[in-house]
């Protein structure tokens, strides 16, 4: 597991690190607020243990723009000697996953890093990619290049449908059987969801991602083939 420790205090960081490398982490190291945000940008971590009171970039303001700025999810660790309700709910409003306060056991520290780690990964296989859009199975929230794309339940099934299957072809047939099993509308409804789902997700991007395979079905693809 890679994690990056943000601490201006090394004799902390130095305690940390020899402990974790014991169990197998490979550590990074930032003392400020600002090194830490160029190496989170730069580098792909596991997990982060920040400290509230750093130097160039407080770490209530790291959080923030790690979330909202940079679009990263990475699990957050904050390690502070905040201690405090008050400082603990703006750890969290900030992006925080997770908050220990100082002093610490290290034997705690490491158990809520796996902890975090776990629960990252397990959300991982939630997440459908294909090329910029994503799509998360248990929040069903749908994104693209950053931006979140509301979508009516009928277009949900559709696009999580075609994402699972992608790049492969999915029928008419079986997106038909999916919508409404045996009892299919008259006319051609399927044609007017996909529509609607291209409105969606094509229309306000320079490349289309939905595809229409001529008297087959549709696919959901970076390029169309």
């Amino acid at each position: 597991m890679r994690v990056l420790i943000v601490e201006d205090n090394r004799d902390i960081c130095e305690n940390i690190a020899n402990y974790l490398e014991q169990h197998r982490y490979i550590v990074d190291f930032a003392y400020d607020g600002i090194r830490a945000m160029h190496l989170a940008l730069t580098h792909a971590f596991d997990v982060m243990v920040l400290d509230l009171m750093l130097p160039g970039m407080d770490g209530l303001s790291f959080c923030k723009k790690l979330r909202a700025e940079a679009q990263l999810n990475t699990p957050v660790l904050m390690l502070t000697a905040r201690d405090t309700l008050d400082d603990k709910l703006m750890g969290f409003e900030a992006g925080a996953d997770d908050y220990l306060v100082k002093p610490f056991a290290l034997q705690e520290l490491h158990m809520r890093l796996q902890a975090l780690y776990k629960r990252s990964h397990s959300n991982m296989n939630n997440l459908l990619t294909v090329g910029e859009l994503t799509l998360n199975k248990s929040t069903l929230q749908v994104h693209r290049s950053g931006k979140l794309i509301e979508l009516n339940p009928t277009g949900m099934k559709l696009l999580q449908r075609l994402m699972e299957e992608s790049p492969t072809v999915v029928t008419r047939d079986t997106l038909e059987t999916l919508l409404w099993a045996d009892e299919r509308p008259d006319g051609d409804a399927l044609r007017s969801h996909m529509y609607k789902l291209r409105q969606a997700i094509d229309k306000p991007f320079a490349n289309s991602l939905i595809h229409t395979v001529h008297r087959i079905g549709y696919r959901v693809a970076e390029e169309s083939q």
